[in-house]
C-alpha cells in the first residue's frame, strides 16, 4: 500500500528470551498507522507473546546452540545443515516479498552460521533503496573474542560494505564497543550510540495489584527472583532457596521466575522447597514489568534486557552474572556497578552466605541506588526513532 513504511527484523534466537524480547521491544516502539513491522524469529516462544497492531512474526525453524560452532535442530528430527538452508530461504524469500525499507538485523552481523549474508548480498544489487541496520546490544562480549570472530568471519570488511548503519544499544561512555571491538575508522561513521532500551513501565496501579497478589501485609517488603529463560539459572536460585532454608535472611516475600527453558524436573524440585520456605515459585509470568516495578530489589543474572526492565522501573539489583560461555553479563555488572547502579557477586562467589550478605547491605542502602537509577537516562528508542525519520526524510 502507498505510503506505508515496512520494517523487518532478524532475530535469530537460538537459545533464551533476550533476542525475541528486546525485537519485541523496538517493534513495539516503532509501528504505527503507517509502519509495518514483521519480524524473522527462530524463537520457539514468540507465539507466547501478544503482539500489537501492525506487527508481526514469521517463525523460522527453531535452532539450538550445542558448541560454539555446532548448532542442532531445536524441535524437528532433521539434519543441521538443512535446516539451516530453510532458514536461509525464508530469509531470503521475506526480503523479496515483504520488500522492507529497513532491514534491522540483530547482534549477529551475518546471522547465524552466516545465514543472512545472501540476502544482505541481494539487498545491496537488487533493492539498493533498502536501508540495512546492525543492531548490537552494549557488550557482545570481551574484546579479543568479539574481535578474532570478526576477523575470522571477515565481519570487518562486511560491515563497510552491506550495512548502511549499526545501532549499539547502548551508552559509549559506560562501554565504547568502537574501541573494545577495533571497529576500522572506515565504519565507524556508522556507529550511532542509540543508549540503552526503555522497557513498559508498569502502571502504579498495575504496581500496587501486584504486591496486594503476593505479599501479605502492605508494608511487607518484596524480592523478584529471574534468570531469564532459566535454562542456566539453576545455580542461581538454588543459592537463594538454600539461604531460605538455612535461616540466613528473612526479608520480606520473595518471588521466584524460574523461566520457561528451565528443565522441568529442577523447576518442579524449586516449587516444592518453595512450598516449604514460603517462597513462591512461578514457570513463567507474562508480565515481568509490574514484578519487578513492585519488587523492592531485583536479583538477577544481568542479561540485557533484564538490566534495562530493572532500570526502566526503577528497581535497585543484584546482579549474579554468569561468567560462560562469554563475558558479557560480567562485563555489564562491572561496567554498572561502577555508575553505582546496581551491585553484584560474582559467579565464583555464588553460595547462601555471600548472598545473604550482599542482599542485607542492599537493603540497608536501597535509597542511594534508588538516586541514582532515577537519574539515569533511558533514550534509546528516541533515538533509533529520530534515525528512522532521517531515513523516511532522505
Amino acid at each position: 500500500m502507498a505510503g506505508l513504511y515496512n520494517i523487518l527484523i532478524y532475530s535469530h534466537d537460538t537459545y533464551g528470551l533476550g533476542h525475541i524480547r528486546r525485537t519485541m521491544a523496538i517493534a513495539g516502539h516503532l509501528r504505527s498507522k503507517n509502519v509495518n513491522v514483521l519480524i524473522l524469529t527462530g524463537s520457539p516462544i514468540a507465539g507466547r507473546f501478544s503482539f500489537p497492531e501492525n506487527v508481526d512474526f514469521v517463525r523460522i525453524p527453531g535452532m539450538i546452540k550445542k558448541t560454539n560452532d555446532e548448532y542442532h535442530s531445536l524441535s524437528i528430527r532433521i539434519d543441521p545443515e538443512h535446516a539451516l538452508n530453510i532458514r536461509q530461504s525464508i530469509i531470503l524469500t521475506t526480503v523479496q516479498t515483504f520488500q522492507p525499507n529497513l532491514f534491522l538485523v540483530d547482534k549477529e552481523p551475518l546471522g547465524l552460521k552466516k545465514e543472512v549474508l545472501p540476502t544482505l548480498e541481494w539487498i545491496q544489487q537488487h533493492s539498493p533503496q533498502t536501508r540495512t541496520i546492525l543492531g548490537l546490544r552494549d557488550i557482545m562480549d570481551d574484546r579479543d573474542t568479539v574481535r578474532t570472530d570478526w576477523q575470522n568471519k571477515d565481519v570487518y570488511r562486511l560491515l563497510d560494505t552491506l550495512y548502511s548503519e549499526i545501532w549499539v544499544y547502548g551508552c559509549q561512555n559506560i562501554y565504547d564497543a568502537v574501541s573494545e571491538y577495533a571497529i576500522p575508522e572506515n565504519v565507524r561513521n556508522k556507529v550511532h550510540f542509540t543508549g540503552y532500551l526503555p522497557r513498559q513501565v508498569a502502571s502504579v496501579k498495575a504496581i500496587a495489584k501486584a504486591r496486594k497478589k503476593f505479599c501479605v501485609k502492605d508494608d511487607e517488603q518484596m524480592l523478584v527472583v529471574t534468570t531469564g529463560g532459566g535454562g542456566d539459572g539453576y545455580a542461581m536460585m538454588d543459592a537463594y532457596m538454600k539461604m531460605f532454608e538455612q535461616g540466613l535472611f528473612d526479608r520480606g516475600k520473595s518471588i521466584l521466575v524460574t523461566g520457561p527453558f528451565m528443565p522441568l524436573s529442577l523447576r518442579r524440585k524449586l516449587a516444592k522447597r518453595g512450598r516449604k520456605a514460603h517462597v513462591k515459585v512461578l514457570p513463567f509470568y507474562p508480565r515481568m514489568e509490574e514484578l519487578i516495578g513492585a519488587a523492592d530489589v531485583v536479583v538477577s543474572m544481568g542479561g540485557y534486557n533484564t538490566m534495562c526492565e530493572v532500570l526502566s522501573q526503577r528497581t535497585p539489583a543484584l546482579i549474579i552474572p554468569r561468567e560462560t560461555p562469554r563475558r558479557e553479563q560480567l562485563l555489564r555488572a562491572m561496567a554498572f556497578k561502577r555508575e553505582g547502579l546496581i551491585d553484584y557477586l560474582p559467579w565464583s562467589d555464588l553460595d547462601e552466605h555471600h548472598l545473604a550478605q550482599k542482599l542485607n547491605e542492599m537493603f540497608d542502602a536501597l535509597s542511594a541506588y534508588e538516586d541514582v537509577i532515577r537519574a539515569f537516562p533511558l533514550n534509546g528508542i528516541a533515538t533509533i526513532k529520530e534515525r528512522l525519520a532521517c531515513f523516511r526524510a532522505s
